[in-house]
């Protein structure tokens, strides 16, 4: 029963657009009332009514160690009890950067925003200001947060501007972003070298995370990363997502694949509003106050944030078996899926790398934005009505993806799998 959930949401769809403040927490695409949280401790979720669910969100990734980890809890207690936020520099920051810096080869310098979207929105900037140019070239189904410039879709054709994919951006605002295809060799070569001396940056997610899961295919980065190279053009790569996700470091790293600008967000941040981007010294530099790049932000490098993601990083780098645990609980719930699918006859296709993982409800292999599309979202919903009542909580959304942390006990997974084979006989 969810009846104090109903309430609240009544309550709130007079005062907050939809009654939540993001878009997907409205449970729309699922056809329900949403859920609201009260509380989490390490995989598990508490709502209003005190239903206990196994979390899979995990704050859209950000919680890799599970909820309120009792060192990184402790930390930020101690942060707090020593001011929430100086608008000065602190030399926590320092040690924010320096620890980024090791983690990451391709990073020299970093700058500390908000949110996984300030980083995007900055890196573009500080792209565009190195190089002199003002285009930029996105992939179809790649999010980077909700920029008015990057929040456009392909037209019909191969070699499409963008057109806005939202009310209330103007269309000056995303004429000069390019969309490509994702995984597509042809059509991406065939974009960028008409775009070649226009195109400040080419942005990408090295793994897909917000049109479901999405894994790349590594000719198609390396032929971004040469293209990119061979025409003076900025490589960024958005790892909001898989930065210090699959491993302790970038998706870079995970791939041989390297990016000029890097943005990072949710896991740097402990589970605090977090974001950075970063890149070399000789890019960086031309970032204010040394360079003619202006970026600034009143809460930057907010000591809270701070302290988390620092706590956060330092557990995992000193504990690199970490990844280990979380690949292989994720691997054992994606062989579940598999072996449901078959026993009931519910087509699916399960994405899946390291700790994430997506089901797709169709009979192909989903490789791109098209087809992602073709997902069976009717049997999504169906599946997600009785993940959620059998306490299970999933991306209320096809389109999304399922994190494994490492709070999750084999006890989740195992009881998470009675929940697939339920649901998937149910469908």
């Amino acid at each position: 029963m969810i009846i104090k959930s109903k309430k609240i949401y009544e309550k709130a769809k007079k005062l907050i657009p939809g009654g939540v403040n993001s878009p997907v927490r409205s449970f729309k695409n699922v056809g329900l009332t949403p859920v609201f949280i009260k509380k989490a401790y390490g995989s598990k979720l508490i709502d209003e009514d005190d239903n206990e669910y196994i979390d899979y969100i995990g704050s859209w990734g950000s919680m890799i160690l599970g909820h309120s980890n009792p060192i990184v809890a402790e930390e930020i207690k101690k942060a707090v009890s020593y001011g929430t936020s100086f608008g000065t520099a602190t030399a926590i920051e320092v040690e924010f950067a320096e620890i980024i810096c090791e983690a990451i080869d391709t990073v020299e310098m970093i700058r500390m925003v908000n949110s996984g979207t300030e980083a995007v929105m900055s890196a573009i900037r500080l792209a565009r200001g190195y190089t002199g140019r003002e285009k930029v070239l996105k992939f179809e189904g790649c999010y980077h947060g909700c920029v008015d410039g990057l929040l456009v879709k392909a037209g019909s054709g191969l070699l499409t501007t963008g057109i806005p994919n939202s009310d209330g951006i103007p269309k000056d605002y995303t004429k000069s972003t390019i969309i490509a295809n994702y995984n597509d060799c042809e059509n991406t070569e065939l974009v960028i070298k008409k775009y070649k001396n226009e195109l400040a940056a080419v942005i990408i997610e090295p793994v897909c995370g917000n049109m479901g899961l999405v894994l790349p295919d590594l000719e198609f980065l390396r032929l971004v990363r040469d293209l990119t190279y061979r025409y003076g053009i900025l490589l960024i790569f958005d790892e909001v997502i898989t930065g210090f996700r699959l491993h302790y470091g970038s998706a870079q790293q995970y791939f041989g694949i390297n990016a000029d600008i890097t943005v990072l967000g949710k896991i740097i941040g402990g589970g605090m509003p977090i974001g950075v981007y970063g890149a070399s010294k000789k890019i960086m530099k031309k970032i204010s106050p040394l360079g003619p790049v202006y970026q600034a932000g009143t809460l930057s490098g907010n000591p809270v944030a701070t302290v988390a993601g620092l706590a956060t990083l330092k557990i995992l780098r000193d504990n690199p078996s970490i990844y280990k645990d979380i690949s292989e609980k994720a691997n054992t719930l994606k062989k579940a899926y598999e072996f449901a699918s078959e026993k009931y006859g519910v087509p699916l296709k399960i994405n899946s790398i390291g700790s994430m993982l997506c089901p797709f409800f169709l009979n192909k292999n989903v490789v791109d934005y098209q087809s992602a599309k073709d997902s069976n979202i009717e049997h999504y919903a169906a599946y997600f009505k009785i993940m959620l009542k059998e306490g299970v909580y999933l991306p209320p959304s096809q389109f999304e993806t399922m994190f494994v942390s490492y709070a999750h006990s084999y006890d989740d997974i195992e009881k998470t799998i009675d929940s697939i084979n339920k649901a998937l006989k149910g469908l």
